[in-house]
């Protein structure tokens, strides 16, 4: 059940940040939660005792409930009690179907404005035991569409609620909300480093993970835009010795900014086993390269870690510097990003934070070092901060990075892509009604966000040293409740 949650989440708001990641999970408002009454049928009655027992968060007692009604889950016990604490829970919030032996509800999380569509059955039995238990992420109904803020109500409780989040634990980074291309709210919360009592700064430095890939599309779309390359190449015209030949010769460099080329993923088993012997990124394509598509290339899309890194070792090849290089001197540079960068973990990097996580089952979370790779890459890692990123946003809408053509195909989401929203490194979605593009990032110990909402004007850049969703939820509470209303999209670029 979770694992498809959280897979379904990411996609009813935003794409994935890495492949071994679990989903990010937003702070509940308290709004719309009036009390929707389950039915009095079977399936109605075993609905309402497993939200009762899952919501207690009382390992025993859940664990017990399975035993007795919906035993095939006990194999993932510990992934369940996870996702209760990210989650808080559900509240039900609509009945969509209902017969004696199912029901499809909406819910919504205790701890987030995500809503989620559940749907259970039950044997026919006297027991009626659970045989199906299927919890959805859904894009927010527009029935339970959230209201607008003001600016001075949106950072009035914007403060509180990270306030509180940090009192709990459950908040530590920095957030930052600009309005045309000034902070309207800059503050950090909780320790860089805990042994040593350092606290989150605005010029804290936060490892970024798959927001890396922003500056590999730019990266990229400025070679397109120089002549240097072509977007329906194959990549094969650039990588004339990459192993696998269907890559080679199929996957073109538009499929490798939209995840639509069937490379697949750099993590799993083989990453594992060689993780800090990844040094640069021709050593992950002599891990990877011999592996053929996953499918047809341009047959449809799914998040491929891989070829961003591909899109690394193509910049490097056309540019002739390393990618390191190429985005110190191309973006970062001219934006102004003097705090942004990919130096190795081993290396010390001033006022660069500890990532702490939980995800290896510790409840205070522990420092996050044997996850990391040597160093960040095109596809992720490396780190940034807040006012950077916000530096970043400037840039690119100052058209000091690419031009307002090549801006607006960067950041247009494509057809074939997921709902048509992932554009090139950036993805292109409304929330409540406001048009923003950006990407996230994450992994045990890091998440962060950066949307840039070109009609109203303003720009969210948050990023955390814990694990998700601690700066993704705070991410999503601002965006649903920006000032303005309803854009129109422009889909003519």
């Amino acid at each position: 059940m979770t694992a498809e949650y959280f897979v379904a989440r990411k996609r009813a708001r935003r794409f994935g940040l890495f492949a071994k990641l679990i989903a990010v999970l937003l702070l509940v408002t308290g709004a719309y939660a009036q009390q929707v009454q389950l039915p009095e049928t079977p399936a109605g009655h075993q609905a309402a005792a497993w939200l009762e027992a899952f919501n207690r968060g009382d390992r025993e007692a859940y664990r017990d409930f399975l035993q007795k009604n919906f035993p095939s889950q006990l194999e993932s016990f510990d992934q369940e009690m996870q996702f209760r604490e990210q989650t808080g829970g559900f509240e039900l919030r609509k009945i969509e179907d209902s017969t004696a032996a199912k029901i499809v509800a909406l819910v919504q999380e205790r701890a987030s404005d995500q809503f989620g569509r559940m749907t259970l059955e039950i044997e026919s039995s006297e027991q009626h035991r659970i045989t199906k238990l299927d919890l959805r992420a859904i894009p927010r109904p527009a029935e339970f569409s959230l209201p607008h803020m003001s600016e001075n109500e949106l950072t009035a409780t914007l403060r509180k609620k990270l306030e509180a989040d940090a009192a709990a634990g459950g908040f530590a980074g920095a957030v930052l909300v600009a309005k045309d291309g000034k902070p309207i709210f800059a503050e950090a919360y909780g320790l860089a480093d805990r042994e040593h009592k350092i606290p989150d700064t605005l010029s804290t430095r936060f490892r970024i993970g798959s927001m890396n890939k922003m500056f590999t599309a730019v990266a990229t779309l400025q070679l397109v835009q120089a002549g240097k390359v072509k977007l329906d190449d194959v990549l094969g015209k650039y990588l004339t010795d990459y192993p696998n030949k269907d890559i080679a010769a199929k996957v073109t460099i538009h499929q490798l900014l939209t995840h639509t080329g069937g490379t697949g993923d750099i993590f799993g088993p083989e990453f594992d086993k060689h993780r800090l012997e990844l040094r640069t990124l021709q050593d992950y394509v002599k891990l990877n390269g011999n592996r053929g598509p996953e499918f047809e290339p341009g047959s449809r899309w799914k998040y491929s870690n891989y070829g961003f890194i591909l899109l690394g070792a193509i910049i490097e090849k056309v540019s002739g510097q390393s990618y390191y290089d190429y985005v110190r001197e191309h973006i970062y540079a001219p934006a102004g990003m003097a705090s942004t960068g990919s130096e190795p973990e081993g290396q010390p990097v001033a006022e660069r934070s500890i990532g702490y996580t939980k995800m290896n089952g510790g409840s205070q979370g522990s420092p996050n070092i044997d996850t990391l790779p040597y160093r960040g890459t095109s596809a992720g890692g490396g780190y940034s901060t807040v006012e950077d990123l916000l530096k970043f946003a400037n840039a690119m809408q100052e058209n000091k990075l690419l031009s307002a053509q090549y801006m607006a195909m960067l950041t247009t989401g494509k057809p074939g892509t997921r709902d048509n929203s992932y554009a090139y490194g950036f993805e292109d979605h409304t929330i409540n009604g406001t048009r923003c593009f950006g990407h996230g990032g994450g992994a045990p110990g890091m998440n962060g966000n950066l949307e840039i909402c070109p009609g109203s004007g303003y720009v969210v850049a948050v990023l955390a040293n814990l694990d998700p969703p601690a700066a993704s939820r705070i991410s999503d509470y601002i965006t649903n409740r920006l000032p303005g209303g309803p854009e129109k999209r422009d889909t003519s670029k």
